[in-house]
This record gives structure tokens, sequence and C-alpha cells, in this order.
């Protein structure tokens, strides 16, 4: 049955995260990955709770950065830039007549939007482009403006040290528990989200499922990397909930030639961008997990059903001796 899925394993999986939308219920500040810089082979990865870390869900603003604007965009110097978008995850845009784009955001200026419907000020401290497999991942230290007029951090490890993120069009909703919005990415053309390292819209990226590239089959990785931030944090029901623990071993795979299937772990199921197609009596929840109004696809793992709009399947090592 994985016969399939032993295709080209393209990408080493580093730990990451993700950024956020226009909701109002942010998760809870307590609820951070503890695995943000650890390293693991194709196939066997780390799972996590949340889906964009801890950016500024502090008690100082009480509430989350849950997009960014292209529009008002200024330089290091204060120039209006114009014409700002993302290629990729590196910025392009125009100061007048001249290109701008790479490191030379570095400096630069964005107006993010809050939770709470407020704007807040940001401002990007470095630009460091990523090597080898990753060079299309640039990565950005971004800062807001405290109310006491100090610069801090807009994203934080799981021992509350700066984090970097990456920059991704569109963005998130951040609730939980409402099916069919929760979760979800809105294809937003006038905003960006900041994809703070170590939560599931990073981590996804840095998995290979990076949404402007395409899979070995020449199709887009966007439905996979949306699949992917609902696997990660095992977002069973499709409707922003998480059930799992942070930490957690998970081996997923696809048919994009991106993750191979390295283990013979059990099954645990399938997934698309609205959450699991089925799933088995043996998830990360190590419970029962319920949702409502779910009609599972038959034959659960089924390599088949790639062809038919399962984008990933996933497997864990619970009740595998020897781990």
């Amino acid at each position: 049955m994985k016969t399939l899925q032993r295709v080209v394993a393209a990408c080493l999986a580093v730990v990451a995260v993700g950024c956020g939308t226009e909701s109002s219920e942010p998760e809870a500040p307590s609820l951070h990955t503890q695995v943000a810089e650890m390293v693991s082979p194709n196939g066997r990865n780390l799972n996590g709770r949340n889906l964009n870390g801890r950016n500024l869900n502090n008690s100082e603003l009480g509430s989350m950065l849950v997009s960014v604007d292209y529009a008002g965009a200024r330089s290091a110097s204060g120039k209006a830039l114009g014409g700002v978008r993302l290629e990729g995850s590196a910025f392009v845009g125009f100061d007048g007549a001249t290109l701008v784009t790479g490191t030379g955001f570095t400096g630069a200026s964005f107006t993010g939007r809050l939770g709470d419907g407020s704007t807040l000020a940001l401002r990007v401290d470095s630009v460091v482009q990523g090597s080898g497999g990753d060079s299309d991942l640039w990565s950005y230290r971004v800062s807001y403006q405290g109310t006491d007029g100090n610069w801090r951090a807009v994203c934080q490890d799981a021992n509350g040290a700066d984090a970097s993120a990456i920059a991704v069009a569109g963005r998130w909703d951040y609730r939980q528990g409402v099916p069919g919005e929760g979760g979800d990415k809105i294809e937003d053309a006038s905003a960006f989200t900041f994809a703070c390292e170590g939560a599931a819209i990073a981590k996804c990226m840095h998995f290979g499922y990076k949404p402007w590239a395409t899979g070995a089959d020449g199709q887009s990785l966007a439905g996979h990397h949306q699949a992917c931030t609902r696997m990660v944090r095992a977002d069973f029901c499709g409707d922003g909930e998480s059930h799992t623990t942070d930490g957690q071993w998970v081996n997923l795979y696809d048919a994009a030639g991106v993750q191979g299937d390295t283990e013979s772990w059990s099954l645990e199921g399938e997934w698309n961008e609205d959450g699991a197609r089925c799933f088995t009596s043996t998830t990360r929840a190590h419970a029962a997990v319920t949702c409502s109004g779910f009609t599972a696809i038959p034959d659960c793992g089924d390599t088949a059903h790639f062809q038919s709009g399962t984008r990933l399947i996933s497997e864990t090592p619970y009740g595998v001796t020897g781990l």
C-alpha cells in the first residue's frame, strides 16, 4: 500500500511555524511548541499545537497579529514603497522607479492588523536568505513598538527568545472549534502573514510544502501546505481545534515527491485542506476524537486516495515498541 509513497524525498524537515488572520479568538499563549529548533529526517517529524506561535499574544497588547498589509509599506529611509508583493517569501517593490527586493527591505515598515481590529506599526530588522533547497525561504526578524516606545520582537520561541518569521501570502483564521472556518487559509491579495518559526504555518514550509512551489507532478503545493497545517496540529475536524500535545512524533507522506514514507508506524489518517478525510483510533490524541457531521471516506490509508483529493497520509508510533 505504501509503494506509491516511496517517491522522491526532496527535503529535510526542519521544525518551524506560521502566522495568522483576522479572527477574534487567538490561541492561548500557553500553547507553544517545545521543538522550534530541532531538526528531524524526512518523513518523521514533530508536531505542535500552534498555528502561528506566540506572536504578539502578550499582556502588553492583549491581541494577536493576524495579518500584515502590503499597502503603506515604507523603506528604511521613510520613503513610500509601491507595488509591494511577495515572490515566494521574498518581498518585491519599488522606490519610485527603483526596484527594491530581498535584503533591500531591511528596515522597512509595515502596518499589522491585530485580532481586535486595531493596527500596529511593524519594522523589519533583518533579512536573511535561506540556503540550499531552502534558498527561497527568506527569514525576517520583525519587531513592533511597545507602549514604552521600545521595539520588541514579534515572534518568540518556546523559551521566550526572539525568533524569526517567514513571509507568506494570505492570512489565516485563528479561531478554534468553528466548523468550516477555524484554521482556514484566506486568500487575500491585500495581506500577508509573518509566519513565526516553530509553529505550523512555517513548519510546513520547512517540510517542503511551500505554497508558491510545485511538486514533482507539476501541481501547486498550496493545498498540501494547508493540509499540513491541519495535520501538524491534529486538527482532525477542520475547525481549528488541535487534538495533540507538543513534541509528538508523526510520519507524513504524499504523492507529490516531497515527503516519503520512512516508517512502519500505525496509520493515523488522511488529510486535505479541510482537515482529516478519515482517521483511525490510533491518533496523537490517544483518545477518541468526535467531529460533528463528519463522514469518513472508506478504506482509510489507501494510497489510491491521493488521486481523489487526499494530500497527505499520517502515521503515529503510538503502540510501537522500541521508540
